[in-house]
């Protein structure tokens, strides 16, 4: 029989959604069961919430369009909702078909009972309630559309048990997403005047403009007038390497970003916000533009930030002029023993040509962006909402969009405990992803926090809830636990030989792990 399953999956492929990040239950057995008459949808099993969400977003993030994800009621939900706050600090357009419930049995509070939607509502942008069969269709392309829409949504739809058994209605209905809003005259007026003033500008980027042709058309706006081209630290996806428009990234510790700000008379948001502190320090300003300096919104991420640029661009003058693109730079083996700077040289030299680069490495990778500043081509990814876990379900999902491209994912141990199950669907689905586990067995990046803070003394470094060290997890061990091939290397040229020997292969996943003495905390 024909059921509402059946309607919203037809729904989901009609309107371009064709992978299913999923942990199902109960309630979701029956869009399990009609998943078998639809081979377009590629359904992927995460062994937990927050890998299915992570890799919703990965997904998206490269393939411009959304997935789905399957999740369990509500504390489903709330086990993936790290992923989601990640997503939506992302702008990644997400669909989410969350089971609950039969509608009459809502009544009775059974043990997994919850109010799905209040859950949800924090993390997403959209929320639609399915309420009876013949609505379903209609509801999965409204979700679906709302995802499409403002540079990317989170969108929920809940989906109770009784009406995913029911009749089908029939489905496949799609609904267009809304036009994005383009930029006002004066917006276009004001950073126009700006960037001819004289002064010194910079942009800074976000969204469409950190990759594709909205990362060139800033290259040329910059060859033409003089401005200078930067990304917040955390940004979903930039575009770069030799060949490409140079650009700063805004760094994390204040100082460090106030330094960098300073003596700018504007500063232009194409598509990005205002960048400010991740927290509160003492003594320390959470705004780390300098008060002197204006601040002109040219467009909103929500806003048409393509066309935007490309306005920018002819009323500049800088229609006709080639950007200057970063000279290639292929690094040397670094001497000495393996330490933060030598360890991200030595990534650097596997950053290949269309090498999807995920990096969660916290303060274990802070130096490869500058190191791989004139790598290949390639494309970072890195956690935009600070909610730790993210890394090898971005990798997941990047290399589900773009199976062709290697993937090169690094990450913390601290980071990687938390979705470490992500790894059998790595292996599961075989993919072309080298995961490299930054092992300094602590939560370094919180010593560093603690020191900041006014906390903790420099030479005070015992604390329990800052130390992974005993017992120590083993990585190696782990992973082939887990189905993926995996190693340790201990030295410079161990690494540099591993990185070569896992990004050859390309037939599946490996896992390196490499020990990195603990103290860097910067």
């Amino acid at each position: 029989m024909r059921s509402g399953a059946h309607d919203l999956i037809e729904t989901l492929i009609a309107c371009g959604v064709d992978v299913c990040f999923a942990n199902p239950g109960t309630s979701e057995m029956h869009f399990v069961a009609a998943l078998k008459d639809y081979p377009q949808m590629r359904p992927i099993l995460c062994l937990f919430e927050g890998g299915v969400t992570g890799a919703a977003d990965g997904y998206g993030r490269m393939a411009r369009t959304p997935a789905a994800t399957l999740l369990h009621l509500g504390p489903g939900l709330a086990n993936g909702l790290a992923g989601l706050h990640n997503a939506k600090k992302a702008r990644t357009p997400m669909v989410n078909v969350i089971g609950d419930h039969a509608t009459f049995h809502k009544q009775y509070d059974a043990p997994l009972n919850s109010d799905v939607e209040a859950t949800a509502r924090p993390y997403a942008h959209a929320i639609l309630g399915a309420t009876g069969t013949d609505s379903l269709a209609a509801d999965t392309a409204r979700a679906v559309a709302a995802a499409r829409e403002n540079g990317g949504q989170i969108s929920c739809l809940v989906l109770p048990a009784d009406l995913a058994w029911a009749e089908g209605r029939g489905g496949g209905r799609r609904r267009d997403a809304a036009a994005r809003e383009s930029v006002g005259a004066d917006a276009l007026e004001a950073a126009t005047g700006a960037v001819l003033s004289g002064g010194k500008v910079g942009l800074i980027l976000g969204g469409e403009a950190c990759f594709g042709s909205g990362l060139r058309i800033a290259g040329q706006i910059a060859a033409e007038t003089g401005v200078s081209l930067l990304v917040p630290n955390a940004t979903g996806r930039v575009e770069r390497g030799r060949g490409l428009p140079p650009l700063d990234r805004i760094p994390f510790p204040v100082p460090a970003a106030v330094s960098l700000l300073r003596g700018y008379d504007t500063l232009i948001l194409v598509g990005a916000i205002e960048p400010v502190a991740f927290f509160a320090y003492p003594g320390l300003p959470s705004r780390v533009v300098d008060p002197l300096t204006r601040i002109v919104t040219l467009a909103t991420p929500a806003q048409d930030v393509a066309d935007a640029l490309s306005r920018l661009c002819a009323a500049t003058g800088a229609a006709g002029t080639p950007f200057r693109p970063v000279a290639a730079v292929d690094p040397d083996l670094p001497e000495g023993p393996l330490e933060p700077d030598s360890f991200a040289a030595v990534l650097a030299r596997h950053v290949h040509d269309d090498t999807i680069v995920v990096d969660e490495g916290v303060t274990s990778s802070r130096g490869l962006f500058d190191k791989s500043r004139g790598a290949p081509r390639h494309d970072l990814l890195v956690n935009v909402g600070g909610a730790i876990g993210a890394a090898m379900p971005l990798a997941l999902g990047a290399a589900v969009a773009c199976p062709d491209r290697p993937v090169l994912c690094i990450t913390g141990d601290g980071s990687a405990s938390y979705t470490v199950q992500t790894l059998w669907s790595l292996a599961q689905q075989k993919s072309n992803v080298t995961i490299v586990v930054c092992a300094n067995h602590t939560y370094e990046i919180l010593r560093g926090e603690m020191l900041r803070v006014g906390a903790m003394a420099p030479e005070d470094r015992a604390n329990p809830l800052l130390d992974i060290e005993h017992p120590r997890v083993d990585w190696v061990a782990l992973a082939r636990g887990y189905g993926v091939p995996a190693r340790r290397a201990e030295t410079v040229a161990d690494l540099d030989a591993a990185l070569a020997d896992a990004t050859a292969r390309r037939n599946g996943p490996h896992l390196i792990e490499v020990p990195l003495a603990a103290g860097t905390a910067t």
